[in-house]
């Protein structure tokens, strides 16, 4: 003998075999071909509607476009900058060291240091330092406006999933930084 049994939802919760399972006083009992299409076909969500076993439709499944949104933000942010022929991570690791060079180079015009760029080090002055950190801070603000942007399309109803590869910042290239000479 071979049984179902539901949830309290009327969704299928398992099938079990007698003499093999223990068998709930809930549970249906089923013939052969049932037990083999409950067991194996996954198409659908099988319930128990009115006394008798169906097979539903599965529901539509609707993405978390926020959450998609934020990942590619995420993603772009880190793309690097190109700052005066400097190609420039913009991970968050670089993001905080940079920012913390920057203060240095604020505090100390005549600040330099070797900073390693994505194809080596180089040795750097305050002026190009504070170019750097503000081409990153430039890019990075520029990939929170459009995930802002894209939120705001999601909330309006507006938003479609070509836009997610649309409008934010070119990779290795920021929005317009003001670039310093070094001296």
């Amino acid at each position: 003998m071979k049984y179902a049994v539901f949830n309290d939802d009327s969704t299928l919760k398992t099938c079990l075999v007698g003499g093999v399972h223990q068998i709930p006083d809930s549970a249906i009992e089923i013939d052969d071909s049932l037990f083999l299409r409950l067991t194996q076909e996954r198409d659908g969500v099988w319930a128990l509607i009115s006394g008798e076993v169906v097979k539903q439709a599965l529901p539509d499944v609707v993405p978390d476009y926020a959450q998609l949104v934020a990942i590619e933000r995420y993603k772009r942010e880190a793309t690097g900058v190109n700052v005066d022929g400097l190609l420039i991570e913009t991970t968050r690791d670089s993001q905080a060291l940079i920012a913390s060079t920057g203060l240095s180079a604020v505090l100390d015009p005549e600040y330099r240091c070797n900073f390693k760029t994505v194809v080596g080090f180089v040795e750097i002055g305050a002026a190009q330092i504070i170019a750097i950190a503000k081409a990153i801070r430039a890019h990075v603000q520029a990939c929170f406006d459009r995930e802002r942007e894209l939120l705001l399309a999601i909330e309006a109803g507006e938003y479609s999933d070509e836009m997610l590869a649309e409008g934010w910042p070119d990779s290795l290239s920021p929005p317009e930084p003001e670039l310093v000479e070094p001296q």
